[in-house]
């Protein structure tokens, strides 16, 4: 991995669902990592979402290795959000991980 490549600043985040004092689920995303990133756009599609075009694009995101790392998690990056789909681990050697991510643009 070439380290010069990331050089986006993002956030790791997991969703958690805590109880408030009446009992009523609040569900949030809390952020665990603050790394640097490179972001790749792969692909892009529009279609049609309740009567609106909305675009969906398909970025990878490589990072360097992480072990907490889940598929439920996101990925925050300024005011954009990436909902991770897959992670991939090239050749298992644990140095860095493709997270293949959707970010949705309505």
């Amino acid at each position: 991995m070439r380290p010069g490549k990331l050089r986006h600043r993002v956030n790791l985040q997991e969703y958690s669902q805590t109880r408030d004092s009446y009992g009523a689920v609040t569900e949030t995303w809390a952020t665990y990592a603050t790394i640097w990133a490179s972001i790749e756009p792969l692909k892009a599609r529009e279609r049609m979402i309740a009567k609106q075009a909305a675009m969906t694009v398909t970025n990878q995101i490589t990072i360097r290795y992480i072990k907490k790392v889940s598929a439920r998690d996101r990925v925050q990056f300024g005011s954009r959000t990436y909902e991770v789909n897959e992670i991939i681990n090239p050749e298992e050697r644990n140095r860095e991980l493709q997270l293949l991510c959707t970010e949705v643009i309505s």
